[in-house]
């Protein structure tokens, strides 16, 4: 018999969201509780129209040293002043994004994502789009939580600063905080659990990479340099002259968005290695003008330019917008380390080797997401249930091994793209199958029409690239 009977999950995104669903639907834990640091379930998928950007801090960003862990008070439980440090949860979402994964491919196998379509979306891909508002997608997590009860289940505005194994108990000790404001004190205690799931996600501390003259150009001109995450829609840059930074789908988005808004043409700087899925069409766009790496920048004597490493250069530059991807940070974990912006020592993506109590969500590139973690939820909740059994420790450093050889130790590891049907069927064949009438979420095969869905969905995207590539083309 499973000796987890209390659990842990951390996070409230669609890999948290799908993992309470698993765990309660197991029927074998005591105690199932949840901790999510923003005031509503989502993850990146929350909104805040008024929120104002926290300024890049451009050194640690740049040196992936960004969100390190806080001071944790003595004698708990305890009041404290509100912390002031950045923690790097902040809204990605603006105004009209919307999902770039067809609605079908991208839910969970037995909840269908609402079939609410916008009217750009409408317009834009036709009457069968695919594609999803994101205040659609950040409803249907909270959603999955909120049925059954499992919002009892979860403290909002609650961040766990700090989860230490007891080696003496085997016991995990979280030591929370609940953020006070806007009374100006934080409450922090300590709740102990016998096993813990990590559903955090990793695409919340930008990365920005290290450019000369970045840092005092930002200083000097307030406002003039961001991150996409920090992206609210091409209005605020009428008229601007702004370069964006980054090759694959956040800042393809953003150049794209900015063509009838900002100062012609659009800088980007790319590297010529595209998004696997959606290519560079989005950069073949007229008002698009494609340049190489930043060299330096220069700001001295009110200048604001910009120098390409094949010796060009822009002048009177208004805005820099990296879409340059995140780093991994686990400032509550401080025995496990990060490697390659990845999470070493797990099996599967999902089980740390070291700890079979310690289980990884959402560790993995992008794919079919919402899927991969309902299938990653299910194998952990059966073995933190004592229903199914990790192989001996040498296999799984096996297979962390071999992929390492196949996929390098670094952003590659991650990716499960083409092989998305060997990966499911060894986590659904982990998991095993229910009996009949025993509790249980039940994880159908694998089909191929997912991906096929999938893919087709990115072919609607270029080609929604390709007509408004030709349209302006057309005026020329």
């Amino acid at each position: 018999m499973s000796q987890n009977k209390s659990v842990a999950v951390i996070g409230t995104g669609p890999a948290g969201a799908i993992a309470v669903d698993a765990l309660v639907q197991e029927k074998s834990f005591d105690v199932v509780r949840v901790f999510e640091r923003q005031e509503k379930a989502g993850g990146c998928w929350v909104s805040r129209e008024h929120e104002k950007p926290v300024p890049l801090d451009i050194d640690r960003l740049a040196a992936r040293t960004a969100d390190g862990p806080v001071p944790v008070p003595a004698n708990l439980p305890r009041y404290t002043p509100s912390l002031s440090q950045h923690r790097y949860f902040d809204s990605h979402v603006y105004p009209n994004l919307h999902a770039n994964v067809d609605a079908s491919a991208m839910s969970y196998s037995q909840e269908a994502i609402p079939e609410i379509v916008s009217e750009w979306s409408v317009k834009t891909h036709g009457p069968d789009t695919p594609f999803r508002h994101h205040t659609v997608i950040r409803q249907y997590i909270e959603d999955l939580l909120n049925r059954n009860g499992y919002q009892d289940f979860v403290e909002y505005n609650t961040t766990v600063e700090r989860a230490e194994k007891n080696t003496q108990t085997g016991k995990w000790i979280l030591t929370l905080r609940r953020a006070g404001k806007p009374n100006g004190f934080d409450y922090w205690w300590t709740e102990t659990f016998d096993a813990l799931v990590v559903a955090s996600g990793h695409y919340a501390v930008p990365y920005v990479p290290v450019i000369k003259g970045l840092k005092e150009f930002a200083e000097k001109y307030p406002g003039s340099v961001e991150h996409t995450k920090q992206f609210r829609g091409p209005e605020r840059y009428q008229g601007k002259r702004v370069i964006t930074v980054g090759a694959s789908v956040s800042a393809a988005d953003t150049a794209a968005s900015l063509v009838n808004h900002a100062k012609g043409p659009i800088y980007a700087v790319v590297r010529g290695k595209y998004n696997a899925y959606f290519g560079d069409e989005a950069f073949k766009h007229p008002n698009i003008e494609r340049r190489p790496p930043i060299s330096h920048i220069t700001s001295d004597n009110g200048q604001r330019t910009v120098h390409f490493e094949d010796g060009t250069s822009v002048s009177d530059v208004d805005h820099i917008i990296f879409g340059t991807g995140f780093t991994w940070t686990l400032p509550f974990l401080p025995d496990i380390p990060i490697r390659n912006n990845r999470i070493p020592d797990l099996y599967l993506h999902v089980f740390h080797q070291r700890d079979p109590s310690l289980a990884f969500l959402g560790a993995v590139g992008a794919g079919l997401t919402f899927k991969v973690f309902e299938w990653q939820a299910v194998a952990a909740a059966r073995v933190l249930a004592g229903k199914a059994q990790l192989p001996p420790l040498d296999e799984q450093r096996k297979w962390e091994a071999e992929r390492i050889a196949k996929k390098g130790d670094g952003p590659g590891f991650l990716v499960l793209n083409p092989d998305f049907e060997e990966y499911f069927e060894q986590l659904r064949r982990l998991a095993g199958e229910p009996a009949a009438g025993a509790p249980g979420r039940r994880l159908p095969p694998f089909q191929q029409q997912w991906v096929d869905i999938f893919n087709a969905g990115h072919q609607r995207r270029i080609r929604m690239w390709k007509r408004a590539n030709e349209a302006r083309q057309s005026k020329l």
